[in-house]
């Protein structure tokens, strides 16, 4: 029998229902995360009453501690009050692009005396994963139908065209990227997905002919001046060297790894971080620290991590036996996947150059308190999933 909440009586778990695999994995992380931002930053000139690792540290104590209490609540529970999280996210985007600063041409952040900076793009992650994951548990049974995936999309723009103006390119990518890969996840006919792909190739063409375009006047119609130069960088680099600087430098780094790299805090002047050739190395850049300092065996243990996690929650999805579960424990495995495949495909040169931090390593509060509250949310699928006749309504 339901309760006055709508939700069917609560089913025990057991102990052992717990993925400590995960809880591990993000804890190895982000302790090699910690471990790696100090050696980044130790020789900034602290402007916060903490520095940066430390405040690394508290991120890692409080995140855990976030995610530990998210996976211990039904995750049906937190999902009845999702639109309360959106609108607190919608608001804080509001506030960041018209009543704060600009900061290297971009408004992201809200200051915090003494303390340092919040970025509300990065909780629009989970704000807007937990939202969707209400609108498709009732949309789920219509979702072929146009109008309603017309509405789908149109529920998702407030947040993404917020987070566009700011301008955060790379964060609404992967916005992007976690809004259609939910919509697999709801069972979404095949059709549309072959339709997708097929829409897509001619804009992929479309694309490359606005870069290889004289002039180029829709590329600077459709992104900013940064973005189009960052692009003709990456496709034309010996006519942008200055573009590429940054990328060109992190390939360097890593490459002089070697295997096993040069050590953490290391103080070769052979070094590429210590030589100051590297910019935003303890956020976007993170992985050529890596690769400089621990070499291959370094970088390999990095994106072993994040694909078990990416592993573990797809896992806990398929397991799930409702559509609100499968498509949070899916989404936080989306979400961390895509992010983190955007910051190392930047570190190598493999894409054009996008501020985004790597979940879990990368300095930053915002991005380690999103990333765990992904987590917690993805753990309280896994406790609850697979259990019977519980239904969210």
């Amino acid at each position: 029998m339901a309760n006055k909440f709508g939700y069917l009586s609560e089913t025990k778990f057991r102990a052992r229902d717990i993925n400590f695999r995960l809880i591990v994995y993000a804890l190895l992380l982000s302790t090699a995360g910690v471990m790696v931002v100090h050696s980044a930053t130790a020789s900034e000139v602290t402007r916060t009453v903490v520095s940066t690792t430390v405040k690394q540290v508290i991120g890692v104590g409080i995140g855990f501690i976030v995610m530990i209490i998210l996976a211990f609540i039904d995750y049906r529970k937190i999902v009845k009050y999702s639109w309360v999280f959106l609108l607190i996210s919608i608001g804080s985007l509001i506030y960041v692009r018209f009543f704060t600063a600009a900061i290297y041409g971009a408004r992201r952040w809200i200051y915090v005396p003494f303390f340092g900076t919040i970025q509300p793009s990065e909780f629009s992650k989970p704000a807007l994963l937990l939202f969707l994951a209400f609108v498709l548990y009732k949309i789920h049974d219509r979702i072929d139908k146009v109008y309603i995936l017309i509405l789908y999309f149109l529920l998702c723009a407030p947040v993404l065209v917020l987070v566009l103006l700011e301008p955060d390119l790379s964060t609404s990518i992967v916005l992007v990227l976690m809004i259609i890969t939910l919509l697999f996840l709801a069972g979404i006919s095949w059709k549309w997905i072959i339709g997708v792909v097929l829409a897509l190739t001619p804009l992929v063409a479309f694309f490359f002919i606005a870069v290889y375009q004289e002039g180029q006047p829709i590329l600077w119609k459709l992104f900013e001046e940064h973005q189009v130069l960052r692009i003709n960088a990456f496709f034309f680099p010996e006519d942008y060297p200055g573009q590429t600087y940054q990328q060109n430098n992190s390939v360097m780094a890593i490459g002089s790894g070697g295997i096993f790299g040069k050590g953490l805090m290391t103080s070769s002047l052979e070094s590429v971080k210590n030589g100051q050739f590297l910019s935003e190395e303890q956020c976007d850049f993170i992985f050529a620290v890596v690769g400089e300092e621990l070499g291959f065996v370094g970088c390999a243990a990095v994106i072993l991590l994040i694909g078990l996690i990416v592993f573990e929650c797809l896992l806990m999805a398929r397991k799930c036996k409702d559509i609100v579960g499968r498509v949070i424990a899916g989404g936080a495995a989306c979400a961390i996947g895509f992010q983190s495949f955007i910051n190392i495909a930047v570190a190598l040169l493999l894409v054009p150059n996008t501020g985004i931090p790597l979940p879990f390593v990368s300095a930053g509060m915002s991005s380690l308190l999103s990333s765990f509250i992904l987590l917690g949310l993805a753990l309280s699928v896994g406790l609850r999933g697979r259990q019977k006749k519980r239904v969210f309504y």
